[in-house]
This record gives structure tokens, C-alpha cells and sequence, in this order.
């Protein structure tokens, strides 16, 4: 797969943001990149050119029992059982078209990672839970219980018999978004929410046997200080889960916190980074491993990548945030499907009125439309080096520079001179020990074997990210209209 062909580099000089804050690039392109394609390619000829003996499966399950004020994803709220039956049955006859479009060539068909996310997938009921995971075994062919397994849900709807479901079907990995532990915090945050539900939610969780538990937790909460901050990473450390998410706080358009959140940009930078630091620090002395800006693994666990528990080939228990290379097979409204050469998904919103017609459109889609892509956005070489790039770079063990080259035949830093620039300048990457000066450019870095951030440049990875963005994609990101 690797080439010579160099790179067009963008014309725009890249800079880097002020604000640590700028963009969370969980995947790259954002979906705002996207656009809606006349008449796709057939999922069938897509398909046929990509690997698919090591795929992933991910289903989206674009319901909630409520809408936190920073949610800017795509989900309903309080949909009723007409409406979330509607929405499996069109899951089922997209999946049956999907299978057959990825056994159009012939070659074995293969899920070696298998997630459930939205939304909240425990917002169905046990029954229609026990239905998806289904769909996903008898008509996508993914053996549930022998993959990596992961899925999200709710203190309220976390209950001892959707998780006897899970675990029937042998979820490995469950993530409880709490965000806060303290009350006032949560209600602060539009998310009401008690201490005692919590609680009592992770006790079912721990009593379920799960290999991997995760917490989500979110740091930048007005009124939020240090020591309520270590209030709620101790009480998630009582739980000794394997994992522990931490995530800054962003106030989207359109969300419920839009209209509310008054503070001043740099004050709140400057509470969101103190906060972080202080999390990390914490969790780092309380034995755990950060292997991004936002992930802390329990040295030892099921969850850490660095040990034998981990799984095969020393990997966790979860599709990770940054895997989107290719092979990655989306399933419901909402989901996105990476191949080579095309990212593609269906339409996308945040705002109520829009996220009820999406829905309410995909569960009266024809089942030949199923057969094309629709909203995508097309990956050519120069965007594929950057997704790889951010891949690797925002992890915490850093880009082996000779995995870019093996890929593309290129090095990093050839190929995006300007941006390795900007994070030297700034002091995010790592120089190597022979390096006369920290903010000597891009000198010296082809002599290093990994590209890895600074713990400053993790602080700041979400500023890392958009210095990559390519000018179509920031073209594309500009012309988006929120909905």
C-alpha cells in the first residue's frame, strides 16, 4: 500500500488555535464535513476493495431518556415504543442489505470488534437490546461473545435486566457517562441526575461482572473547583473501574447549555486546563496509565493496553476513539462507516425538531436505498495521511514514524512540514534528548523514530488537532449550517 506520490500540502500556513479547547477530533473528518451525495456508490462495489477479515461493527441507538445540556449528539429523547420498534425493524433491513453488500466479492467476512453507542443503547428495553445484539449476530455474522464488546449507558437506564442481556451476550465493556458526582454539579450541567442513582447504577454494574467498567467524567462545570472536582475522581476511584474518561466541558450550538454559559473564554480555558492537570495528576497517582487526552487505564486491568489482560494484540476492550482507518461497518441513523476510500453515514442534527424528521426518514427509508452510501465525504491520499497522523499523534505513545513511512512510503514530517512546526514552536512535541532547542522548528525531528506530544501538547491536544485539518475539510466545516 505504500507510495512515493508526494503530497499537496494545503496553501493555508497553519497556526495554532488559542484556545486549548478547539475542536474535539474523535474522528476526522467531523460529520459537518460531510455532504449528501446524488447517487452514491453501491455499498457492494465500496466494500469490495477493502479488507473485511478484521472489521468493526458499531450501532447507533439514537434515543436518550434525557438530553444533558452539553450534548451536541445525535439523539432523541423520550421516543416511545412505536418508535423505537420502527427504528429495529429498518436496523435489521439495512444490516440484511449491508451483509450482502460485503459478501458481494466472496471473500470470508469477519468482526473482530463489535460497539454500541448513540444516544444511550440502554435506553431500549431488555427485550429490543436482546433484539439488537440479534441483528447483529444472525444477520451481520458477528459473534458477540468471542470479540471485544463495548457499550454506553445511563445511571437511569443501566438495569439489572438490559445488563443481564449485555452480559448473555458478552459485552466486555460498559460506559457509564456519571459527569459528575456532586448534585449540584450535575443539575449545573443540565443533567438531573442523584448521587444515590449513580450509586446504585454502578453497584448493578459491578454486580454484573463486566471485564472493563468505564466512567465518564467531565471537568469545566460552572461553580466546578478543585476540590469538588476530587470529590467526584474519588468517588469513581472507589469504584476501581478499569477505566476512567475525562472530558473537558464544550458548549455547543444548539445544546441546552448554549444559551446559559456566560463565562468568559480565558477564565474557563484557564479552569478547564487547572482542572485537567489536577485530574490527571490524581489519577496518575492513584495507578493509572493516560494513554490520551481524555483516557486513564488501570495500570494491570482488563483495560490497559499495556498489559497481558488486555486482549489480543495488547488491545483494550473498546473500539478506540481514532479507529477509523477503514473497516469500520456503521449500523442505524446516525453511525458512520469508514472504507479507504469513502467515509459515509445518513444525515445528521442536534437540534429536536431536526433530529425527530432524521429519524422519522430513516424508518420509512426503501430498503434499496440502504444500498448506496449517502451523506459521506471521499478520502483521497492526502486526506488518509492526515487521519493518520491525527490517529496516532493524539495518542499518548506517539506516531512510529516508520508505520507512516511502511504506509505512504513518506515521512511525517516531509510531509506536513508546517504543522510539525507549529508543535514544536509551541513546545507539544517531544524533541529527543540531543535537541538544542525546544522551539527550534522542525529541526532534528526527522532524526526521531516516534513522534509523540509533551504532556503540554496533551494538555492542548485538542488544539493539536484542526493544525491538521485540511483546507477542504475546513472549507466544509465553515459552509455547515447547525441544525
Amino acid at each position: 500500500m505504500a507510495t512515493s506520490v508526494p503530497v499537496q500540502l494545503s496553501p493555508r500556513r497553519p497556526t495554532a488555535p488559542d484556545t486549548p479547547y478547539e475542536q474535539y477530533v474523535y474522528a476526522y473528518p467531523h460529520q459537518k464535513a460531510y455532504r449528501l451525495l446524488e447517487n452514491g456508490p453501491l455499498l457492494s462495489e465500496l466494500w469490495s476493495r477493502e479488507r473485511l477479515d478484521a472489521l468493526s461493527l458499531y450501532a447507533h441507538i439514537p434515543f436518550c431518556e434525557m438530553r444533558c445540556g452539553f450534548c451536541n449528539l445525535f439523539t432523541r429523547t423520550g421516543a416511545p415504543e412505536d418508535i423505537t420498534r420502527a427504528f429495529l425493524a429498518t436496523l435489521r433491513r439495512q444490516a440484511e442489505v449491508t451483509r450482502e453488500a460485503l459478501e458481494a466479492k466472496g471473500d470470508p467476512v469477519r468482526f473482530t470488534l463489535a460497539a454500541f453507542g448513540g444516544g444511550t443503547p440502554t435506553y431500549l428495553t431488555a427485550e429490543e437490546l436482546d433484539e439488537l445484539c440479534g441483528i447483529c449476530e444472525t444477520v451481520m455474522g458477528a459473534d458477540l461473545r468471542a470479540v471485544p464488546f463495548s457499550v454506553e449507558t445511563s445511571p437511569a437506564t443501566a438495569t439489572a435486566d438490559r445488563l443481564a442481556v449485555l452480559a448473555e451476550h458478552g459485552a466486555t465493556r460498559l460506559s457509564i457517562g456519571v459527569q459528575s458526582f456532586v448534585d449540584e454539579e450535575a443539575r449545573a450541567a443540565v443533567r438531573p441526575q442523584k448521587r444515590a442513582e449513580v450509586d446504585a447504577a454502578l453497584d448493578r454494574l459491578k454486580e454484573a461482572g463486566f471485564p472493563v467498567l468505564n466512567i465518564d467524567l467531565i471537568y469545566g462545570i460552572d461553580g466546578q473547583t478543585r476540590r469538588s472536582f476530587r470529590t467526584s475522581l474519588n468517588a469513581a476511584l472507589s469504584w476501581q473501574p478499569e477505566e476512567i474518561y475525562l472530558y473537558p466541558l464544550y458548549v455547543r450550538p444548539l445544546t441546552g447549555l448554549s444559551t446559559r454559559h456566560d463565562k468568559g473564554r480565558q477564565e474557563w480555558d484557564e479552569q478547564r486546563l487547572d482542572l485537567y492537570r489536577f485530574g490527571r495528576d490524581h489519577l496518575l497517582a492513584a495507578g493509572y496509565r493516560q494513554t490520551s487526552l481524555r483516557v486513564f487505564q488501570r495500570i494491570g486491568s482488563a483495560a490497559d493496553t499495556g498489559s497481558p489482560q488486555a486482549g489480543p494484540d495488547g488491545a483494550g476492550d473498546s473500539i478506540s476513539e481514532y479507529n477509523q482507518q477503514a473497516g469500520m461497518v456503521g449500523l442505524g441513523v446516525g453511525a458512520r462507516s469508514f472504507t479507504e476510500t469513502l467515509h459515509y453515514t445518513t444525515d445528521y442534527a442536534v437540534a429536536v425538531p431536526e433530529v425527530r424528521r432524521i429519524i422519522d426518514e430513516y424508518i420509512a427509508t426503501p430498503t434499496e436505498a440502504f444500498r448506496r452510501a449517502q451523506w459521506a465525504f471521499e478520502m483521497d491520499d492526502d486526506e488518509r495521511r492526515r487521519m493518520f497522523v491525527l490517529q496516532a499523534l493524539l495518542e499518548a505513545e506517539g506516531m512510529p514514524v516508520a508505520a507512516y513511512r511502511d504506509r505512504f512510503g513518506t515521512a511525517p514530517v516531509d510531509d506536513f512540514p508546517e504543522q510539525f512546526r507549529v508543535l514544536a514552536e509551541r513546545g507539544w512535541l517531544h524533541r529527543g534528548p540531543d535537541a538544542d532547542d525546544a522551539r527550534a522548528g522542525t529541526t532534528g525531528l526527522d532524526r526521531l523514530d516516534v513522534l509523540r506530544l509533551t504532556p503540554e501538547g496533551m494538555a492542548w491536544a485538542d488544539a493539536v488537532g484542526p493544525v491538521f485539518f485540511s483546507e477542504r475539510v475546513r472549507h466544509a466545516l465553515a459552509h455547515y449550517q447547525d441544525r
